[in-house]
């Protein structure tokens, strides 16, 4: 569970820890004292969207830490090495920065903002005012039935073979062209494949022409260079080279070795000297032998260059590029000319995967089927206890408008229905419901999908609206009842619901040397009755306000027991 919220800087609130406890939470106050605010700073913590806009004017940047305890490793924590410590405790924290990025950690440990949105989702539920705008999307409508369903593995599975029925319709479509697409496909290619094939390509030929090229167009001055260094090194008829001289010390040091150990040391080294300065005299004469190239050479590598130039603005960079092409082009020559076989095989393979895909997506619309009965039933069940124990819940199951009846969630349309009053036809849901009714109809959906999701923290933003009178004392139930398995945080304006509370925050706004606050204070007994008696009657709180907040706080007290 959440146990606490350290806000700083967000908005009006300049700094607020709340500590939230087990059961039941409830946030009150004014209108646009600051307690959806409290609710983005949930949203923030737990990785979801949020915005530098929520930097209080001023501040440099903006902290979010939130203290969970009393939570379970789950598979994705301990393979992301993101796990409770041994008291079940997690710190996530998140600063937001003028410039749009975010500082995230987990237990001091830094996360992007997509671990922290994982994290988030599995340790905290968040359901706002936009989740009745989803319930009126006919398009979530099977999201909700699946996960009640728990479908997941089934879906996936689906998903696979339905990805592969996929990939060969595109592969059957490349090769349904007429016959006249075909010859000029042909003859491109067997225009492309011969100009390639006819330079008889060959990787890093152009990097050797290229050194060539610069040694034939340098070849008088290498040529001199080389020369010089192999007449000092091999000499000629009239002078003896360095390579002959020390072939000569070498033989007179020879014929006194053996006397002198000094003498041995300098016989060794002026042998190596012999060998080495050799070795540099055959290399200046292979070297000559090199520069000797006929007058066309550095023509016919200027042409050979300029074609590979012209073929490189063709078909790719360098000769791999190319040749790669190429084989890709004999490749793509090959499929058209035995387009006709490779068709047959396909449609074959496609007949196969489409049998297997209908039967898997048969096997899940069973599932879902199932899981819809039992999703009516535990709707109408929740609904009565919401006093509305007339309106009528249905789960409708439609065709896919497509050539194969499927598409990548299965091969059902789903959607709510439901009617209001008795006698009424089942009609889409918002065509029917009012603003109360839905509010008390997400409110079912929502607990009887959080029941096993593994959640352990639900919050309410503002989900009471339009709910008064006795449907909001059953929604107060309800929501208390929910707090009995799991820890629910509810941002309120109805008296009823906050009277419920095993904890209850009052977020107050006001004014200290020309900039706006926002405290977030825990209520003792006292001034929760003061609290409910504002949202019961407003600003002018009478006796009579007073004694019917009391008469609340007493009822809820005693129903609470009940449980």
């Amino acid at each position: 569970m959440l146990s606490v919220l350290h806000i700083e800087n967000i908005a009006v609130i300049q700094s607020a820890d709340i500590s939230f406890g087990p059961g039941f939470n409830v946030l009150t106050g004014e209108t646009g004292a600051g307690k959806s605010i409290v609710v983005d700073a949930m949203s923030a913590v737990t990785g979801e969207r949020t915005s530098r806009e929520l930097i209080r004017t001023g501040a440099p940047s903006a902290l979010v830490a939130g203290t969970f305890t009393a939570l379970r490793p789950s598979p994705w924590m301990e393979e992301n090495g993101l796990i409770p410590d041994g008291n079940g405790e997690m710190l996530l924290s998140r600063e937001i920065l003028p410039d749009g990025k975010n500082i995230c950690r987990v237990n001091g440990r830094p996360v992007t903002v997509a671990q922290l949105r994982a994290l988030g989702r599995q340790i905290l539920n968040i359901h706002g005012q936009h989740d009745g705008q989803q319930l009126l999307d006919e398009g979530c409508h099977l999201s909700y039935l699946d996960n009640f369903s728990k479908n997941g593995n089934h879906i996936a599975t689906y998903r696979e073979t339905y990805n592969r029925l996929v990939q060969t319709r595109v592969k059957m479509d490349r090769f349904r062209m007429n016959e006249g697409e075909k010859a000029r496909k042909l003859d491109i290619l067997n225009y492309q494949i011969g100009e390639l094939e006819k330079a008889d390509l060959r990787v890093g030929e152009e990097a050797e022409l290229l050194e060539r090229r610069e040694i034939l167009r340098s070849a008088v001055a290498l040529t001199e260079a080389v020369q010089n260094a192999h007449y000092a090194l091999s000499g000629d008829d009239d002078l003896p080279g360095a390579a002959s001289l020390l072939s000569q010390a070498e033989q007179a040091l020879t014929r006194v070795s053996g006397v002198s150990s000094e003498l041995d040391e300098l016989l060794e080294k002026i042998s190596e000297l012999a060998i080495l300065t050799q070795d540099s005299a055959d290399s200046t004469r292979n070297m000559l032998d090199n520069f000797e190239a006929d007058p066309g050479e550095l023509d016919r590598i200027e042409s050979r260059l300029d074609t590979l130039y012209r073929l490189k603005k063709k078909y790719g960079e360098n000769e791999e590029i190319m040749l790669d092409f190429l084989q890709k082009c004999q490749n793509e020559r090959d499929e058209i000319a035995f387009a006709d076989d490779a068709m047959a095989r396909l449609e074959t393979e496609y007949a196969e995967i489409l049998k297997e895909c209908k039967n898997e997506a048969k096997t899940l619309s069973e599932i879902r089927k199932e899981g819809a009965k039992v999703l009516e039933k535990r709707i109408q069940n929740e609904l009565a206890q919401l006093d509305m124990p007339k309106v009528r819940f249905q789960v409708e199951f439609g065709t896919i408008d497509s050539e194969t009846g499927l598409n990548e969630d299965g091969m059902d349309q789903i959607r709510f229905l439901m009617s209001a009053n008795v006698g009424e036809d089942l009609k889409p849901i918002q065509k029917i419901a009012s603003g109360g009714e839905l509010a008390r109809i997400m409110l079912c959906l929502k607990n009887v999908l959080a029941e096993g999701d593994g959640v352990d923290t639900l919050v309410f933003d503002e989900v009471d609206t339009g709910v008064s009178g006795r449907a909001a004392q059953k929604v107060a139930q309800k929501l208390c009842q929910v707090a009995q398995g799991k820890q629910v945080l509810c941002v309120t304006h109805l008296p009823q619901i906050a009277a419920m509370a095993d904890v209850h925050f009052c977020v107050e706004k006001g004014e200290k040397d020309g900039r706006t606050y926002t405290n977030v204070e825990d209520l003792s007994r006292e001034r929760r009755q003061a609290e409910l008696a504002r949202l019961t009657s407003g600003e002018r709180i009478t006796d009579a306000a007073l004694a019917s907040a009391e008469e609340l706080l007493t009822a809820a007290e005693a129903y609470k027991k009940t449980l």
